[in-house]
């Protein structure tokens, strides 16, 4: 028989450290560093990419709030212009009080068919012309201008008289109406 010896490499039985000795790299130290610097301009790419989805997202908001303003800006002008009309209105209102005499109905007339045509302008802008008379007074719509004595206890507080109409678009007051409101004593 041959003697033969054993020698035991694993490093548990051995008595050594608790931790495997360095594995050498298979790899050339090339090959590694390349990969590392892939390694890093990943990174460096995802980096930049959660910048730019961020600056694209507060460029998306900013121009959401260009246009809102932009559009508030549009309807604020808009409303502008309306108000300015209204007044070219109530003349032509007062200009078909006066002509109302004997011998002027063709020029009331043709003031009526102006009027017209401008009331249905409005109403086409979405302007709607207010008539209070014997509502009761709000003063988000009306403007008092003068009290009257109430004829009954139940129109206490009721517009009795439009000194001048008021207008609306949509939900919003353009002009409110100018009333006289009834009061009791």
């Amino acid at each position: 028989m041959t003697n033969m010896k054993v020698t035991d490499r694993r490093w548990w039985a051995r008595g050594e450290s608790d931790e495997p000795a360095e594995v050498p790299s298979l790899k050339p130290t090339m090959l590694e560093e390349l990969e590392a610097r892939i390694a890093e301009k990943d990174l460096e790419i995802q980096q930049l990419l959660t910048k730019y989805r961020g600056a694209s997202d507060e460029f998306e908001q900013a121009r959401a709030r260009l246009r809102k303003e932009v559009g508030k800006d549009v309807e604020r002008g808009r409303r502008s212009v309306i108000v300015t009309f209204l007044e070219v209105l109530d003349n032509l209102d007062r200009a078909l009080e006066v002509g109302a005499g004997p011998g002027s109905e063709g020029f009331v007339q043709g003031v009526a068919l102006v009027r017209q045509q401008f009331i249905s302008t409005l109403e086409g802008l979405g302007v709607t012309r207010v008539d209070p008379l014997n509502q009761p007074f709000d003063p988000a719509k009306h403007e008092a201008v003068s009290t009257a004595p109430a004829p009954s206890p139940d129109l206490d507080g009721h517009v009795i008289g439009v000194v001048r109409p008021g207008y609306v678009m949509g939900d919003e007051v353009l002009r409110p109406a100018q009333v006289a409101v009834a009061r009791i004593g």
